[in-house]
């Protein structure tokens, strides 16, 4: 696989997401905000951090990179595009996925290992998981609080775009799991036609041994088992 991942001003995951993918045997390209080039990838990330330092709200600034207009050419060509904590909050931004991410319920910066909840195997990012399973990824945002329009909460609900919620180690939903006051525990939605992914927990800070947990390479095989056998 081919893939690229996105440096902002203020990333600050960019490196993360690029070693994780290197070091099991993809190509792997760091594209700087400024580059008109994304290096034709099978996946592109957007990462975590505070891109242009979070000014006026999260993401809002990153729309005007030189870049985002090939971010827009890769989506209307039907291409993948993973993002991640900062990165979901510029695909909102964007328009590439419905809603926005307001402030935690708490009014404060989260930093945690938190449970989410497989809710849909239908999107290359969980090709092959079992729906149900509950996989602890970190989180760290303050504005991580998904919101939407009751509309729109129901056309992602009946269209099956809602791909992870927010859970307890057990995988049942609570106002309890639910870090950051999400609407209806969301922790990642996909676009209509399942090639985009947004999501608030960090799957690249979950990768490898050293880590308290290795649940983000799930999600990791199941986007590489998704081009072995799909793609």
């Amino acid at each position: 696989m081919r893939i690229s991942v996105i440096t902002f001003p203020g990333s600050n995951c960019d490196a993360d997401a690029l070693e994780v993918f290197a070091r099991r045997g993809h190509e792997a390209h760091s594209i700087w905000h400024k580059d008109t080039d994304l290096q034709n990838p099978d996946l592109l990330i957007l990462p975590g951090g505070f891109s242009y330092g979070d000014y006026l709200r999260c993401g809002a600034l990153a729309r005007f990179s030189p870049i985002i207009a090939e971010v827009y050419r890769h989506a209307q060509k039907g291409g993948m595009i993973l993002g991640i904590c900062n990165g979901f909050q510029i695909l909102t931004e964007l328009g590439l996925l419905p809603g926005a991410l307001m402030m935690n319920k708490s009014l404060r910066f989260i930093c945690q290992h938190q449970f989410i909840r497989v809710e849909s195997t239908n999107s290359p990012f969980t090709y092959g998981l079992k729906t149900g399973i509950a996989l602890d990824i970190p989180i760290a945002h303050k504005e991580g609080n998904y919101f939407i329009s009751q509309q729109g909460l129901e056309s992602l609900q009946d269209n099956d775009q809602i791909i992870f919620r927010y859970c307890d180690a057990h995988g049942h939903l609570s106002p309890g799991s639910n870090p950051n006051g999400a609407l209806d525990n969301i922790a990642g939605i996909c676009s209509d036609n399942r090639r985009i992914l947004g999501m608030m927990p960090h799957p690249e800070r979950a990768a490898g041994e050293p880590m308290q947990s290795a649940d983000g390479l799930m999600i990791i095989n199941a986007v590489e088992n998704y081009f072995e056998n799909q793609a």
